[in-house]
């Protein structure tokens, strides 16, 4: 009978106890991976599937019940989520013990952005409008004349909001903050857009009512399409279903125009390509100036001249989208889009 070398052995088990793999031995000591699995005692044969570390806090059940409640909007965030878990398992955790959870499981933290507040009459005509128009092509979208008023604060955005959704998975009412138009803010104003650039802009001192609508319709929507020589008859304007877009008066004062009005679905600003436009203002109202305005004079004149910046090409790039939005909500059947 051939004696075991001890040696060896003693070798294998003391490189096998520093972690070393059985082909890391073998190589070390000029042997093959064989002679090492059949020296080295079953206990090690195992070291590599070990895992090291403290042991998990939650388990796997309570992963999936805190991931659960998150997907379905019954918890807000992680910090409900660790409330509810401390309270039912009697331990003390953290809230980012539940965000590793729920991180591992596939979801991530987003910005939740404010959207309009959908209920079930606004989805249906949504999806209404998107049927009806889900045939229509980039070009069809380029003869429409986007419009829509805006606020622009003198400091910045409005705060953050935090939620936490799968990778790929639409938006769902609780992915959202809901919003009510017109809240107030620093200066008003009202724009346009087209696909040979932006229209002019005119700021809004007054409180909006039908004759300024209709004062701002025959003077800036009349001078933009002007300007770009748009033929005038083979246009859509568009315009959401404001008060004072709809008031007997427009409707009047709009019928002295050549073009058609594109029937539009309350609640539904994510349609809007000029949204984006406005985004864009925003965003370099903050990035090409150091400081904030010192009165709203001064943000006023920052605003036109980042406005009259805003190329054809942008312009284009956000009416051209107009194909996927409506295929969105086609998808979401009239619910919350991405947009």
């Amino acid at each position: 009978m051939r004696r075991p070398n001890l040696e060896l052995r003693n070798n294998i088990i003391q490189l096998r106890n520093e972690g070393l793999s059985f082909a890391q031995i073998a190589s070390k000591l000029n042997t093959s991976t064989s002679v090492v699995q059949y020296h080295c005692p079953s206990s090690l044969r195992q070291l590599a599937t070990i895992k090291k570390g403290r042991k998990r806090i939650l388990t796997d059940r309570d992963e999936r019940l805190v991931v659960r409640k998150i997907v379905s909007g019954q918890l807000k965030n992680a910090v409900e989520g660790q409330m509810m878990l401390s309270k039912g398992l009697s331990i003390k955790l953290s809230a980012e013990t539940v965000r590793r959870s729920l991180r591992r499981n596939g979801l991530k933290s987003i910005k939740k952005p404010k959207k309009p507040l959908l209920n079930a009459k606004h989805m249906e005509e949504r999806y209404k409008f998107a049927l009806a128009h889900k045939d229509w092509t980039k070009e069809d979208w380029r003869r429409v004349v986007w419009s829509d008023e805006t606020k622009i604060n003198r400091f910045g955005s409005d705060g953050i909001t935090w939620g936490w959704k799968k990778e790929g998975e639409s938006l769902q009412p609780h992915h959202v903050r809901p919003t009510l138009k017109h809240g107030g803010g620093s200066i008003m104003v009202w724009g346009c857009i087209t696909s040979e650039g932006p229209g002019y802009l005119t700021r809004i001192d007054v409180n909006m009512t039908s004759n300024v609508y209709c004062e701002i319709l025959n003077d800036e929507l009349r001078k933009s399409i002007d300007y770009y020589d748009l033929d005038e008859s083979k246009l859509h304007f568009q315009h959401d279903n404001d008060p004072k877009h709809t008031s007997k008066k427009t409707a009047e004062e709009l019928r002295k125009f050549q073009f058609q009005v594109l029937p539009w679905p309350s609640q539904s600003p994510d349609l809007n390509p000029i949204e984006h436009i406005w985004a864009l203002l925003k965003r370099r109202l903050v990035s090409d100036y150091e400081d904030p305005p010192s009165g709203i004079l001064e943000l006023w004149d920052r605003v036109e001249e980042v406005w009259n910046s805003i190329t054809k090409e942008e312009c284009l790039q956000v009416i051209d989208s107009m194909p996927d939005r409506i295929r969105a909500v086609i998808d979401a059947k009239g619910g919350y889009t991405k947009y």
